[in-house]
């Protein structure tokens, strides 16, 4: 500040040795800031969503329980516990998948945890959701009877 408030161009070897000290520092300091609120960043906002997912079940769990009748609760939970079962089979293969040793690495096991995670739960969740329709769940324990029958 001072060379270009006095319009000089000098600089002292100790202003100059400081200049370079402070701007190495800063940068790495920058580098190393930013480095470590990318892995922040991302295990902070997967866990905060792991976390509120914990946080909802439980409360929907506890208002099913407080439910009077018992057929109340038994169609409460077979809404509840298919989706709970489908998002733990995501976040386990997810986890899996992600947080495996890069050393591991077999293509078939990598394709298969890749449809477990991406594949699997989507196609499940109309499935879950259309359950609790009672001609559907006739229709599928005939489809289903039938077929162990023939084989």
């Amino acid at each position: 500040m001072h060379n270009s408030l006095w319009d000089t161009r000098t600089i002292s070897y100790y202003g100059c040795a400081a200049q370079v000290f402070f701007f190495l520092f800063f940068i790495s300091a920058e580098y190393s800031l930013l480095t470590i609120m990318c892995y922040d960043l991302s295990a902070s906002f997967s866990l905060c969503c792991f976390m509120f997912m914990v946080f909802s079940y439980v409360q929907v769990f506890r208002v099913v329980l407080r439910i009077p009748s018992e057929q109340g609760r038994h169609k409460a939970f077979s809404t509840c516990l298919p989706h709970l079962g489908v998002v733990s089979l995501y976040i386990t293969t997810t986890a899996f998948s992600y947080l495996k040793h890069p050393s591991i690495s077999f293509s078939s096991v990598d394709l298969a945890l890749s449809v477990l995670y991406s594949v699997v739960p989507p196609a499940l969740n109309p499935l879950i959701y259309s359950l609790r329709n009672q001609e559907l769940k006739v229709a599928l324990w005939r489809l289903m009877t039938g077929w162990f029958q023939e084989h």
